[in-house]
């Protein structure tokens, strides 16, 4: 009996011992895994929409299989403009789109894509996440931001060279809203033609060209339609971009999870920069392959196309001051942006990164000996 007796003592203590080991894994394997879907309106092929579903794919797998996402590209869930809503009401758990697809919805952050002169993707991705991180405005109330990036600067592509500021005058491009005023201001005639109709729009002469960044020559193949690019990067707008959560899905999660959202929110902020910086290489090599012929702005030419620009500026002010904003707020935002503009303008040449537009020493030739 005593020996019955010392084995199943000896016994219970072993079973302690086992789950007195294993408590994280068994609760974790005891806990309900987390569906989560993330939405994208580009083409699966394009890499804003490959690197949305990288980040789906590591979130899956450093959550240890307690976070399983569904990723939906090139629109299939949600269209860019129905992007934000989607994201407050649930539709989808994160999405990626830019703020200009819903004008008038976050007003402050639509400043980031005024005519400042952002040089390059690189710069513009981390201007616009230092304007958000700074200023945190209300706008984004309804979602939990992951990310803030603009991408790269806008360039005039066209059928025919445009060389100086004169030889914009009714010139037909592409510009829907904020950036159909940079057009007006530099004499041209904007038209609101839906991007995927553009290649069609330029090739039977209905359109004269484009305002977009090189990219576009190789993922809508501007380059096959279009021969020209006048490089005004001097007035460098960008479009803001937002990687967003919804708010019930971020709270839902446990702790540690929430820590790892945030932790790869910014691993992935440096991540899409560099990728809004390659493809504006990759862009620009196939447009070179295709003939394309690239039209510098001479230093003076540039002062002229600044100073055309400034009327947006300040008429984009003015509309601040009437939504409530004082006009002492709204140029902080401006100063800041320009500021910080130039801060990681000096940052991507201490790192070495080039770009194929900005000043002569990012460009990749200035890194060949």
């Amino acid at each position: 009996m005593q020996k019955k007796g010392l084995v199943i003592v000896i016994g219970i203590m072993c079973l302690v011992f086992i789950f007195s080991t294993l408590p994280v894994d068994k609760a974790r394997s005891a806990e309900k895994v987390i569906n989560l879907k993330v939405a994208n309106f580009f083409p699966a092929p394009a890499k804003q929409s490959k690197i949305t579903q990288e980040f789906s794919q590591e979130l899956e797998a450093r959550s240890g299989g307690r976070i399983k996402v569904q990723f939906l590209a090139g629109g299939s869930l949600l269209t860019g403009p129905a992007m934000y809503k989607g994201i407050e009401t649930g539709i989808t758990d994160i999405g990626y789109s830019h703020v200009y697809y819903t004008p008038g919805r976050m007003p402050v952050c639509e400043l980031i894509g005024l005519p400042l002169g952002t040089p390059t993707g690189w710069v513009g991705a981390h201007m616009g996440y230092d304007f958000y991180q700074k200023f945190k405005p209300k706008e984004f109330g309804g979602t939990k931001v992951l990310a803030i990036h603009g991408n790269a600067p806008s360039m005039i592509i066209t059928k025919k060279p445009i060389e100086k500021l004169e030889d914009m005058k009714g010139v037909s491009i592409r510009a829907p809203g904020l950036v159909s005023d940079i057009i007006k201001a530099l004499g041209g005639t904007p038209t609101p033609t839906p991007m995927i109709e553009v290649y069609d729009s330029i090739a039977k002469g209905v359109n004269d060209g484009v305002w977009a960044p090189y990219e576009t020559l190789r993922t809508f193949r501007f380059a096959e339609v279009a021969k020209y690019v006048t490089v005004c990067w001097q007035i460098g707008s960008v479009f803001p971009f937002y990687l967003a959560m919804n708010k019930n899905s971020y709270n839902r999660l446990p702790k540690d999870l929430q820590q790892l959202v945030d932790v790869m929110s910014g691993e992935y902020q440096e991540r899409y920069a560099l990728m809004w910086n390659e493809i504006e290489l990759e862009g620009k090599a196939f447009s070179l392959e295709k003939g394309v012929k690239y039209i510098e702005l001479s230093d003076e030419e540039a002062i002229k196309w600044q100073r055309a620009v400034q009327p947006v500026i300040a008429h984009y002010t003015k509309l601040m001051v009437g939504k409530g904003f004082s006009e002492r707020e709204t140029t902080d935002w401006i100063d800041y942006m320009r500021d910080r503009n130039k801060y990681w303008l000096e940052k991507q040449v201490e790192y070495k990164i080039p770009s194929p537009t900005g000043p002569a020493r990012v460009r990749p030739e200035a890194y060949v000996k």
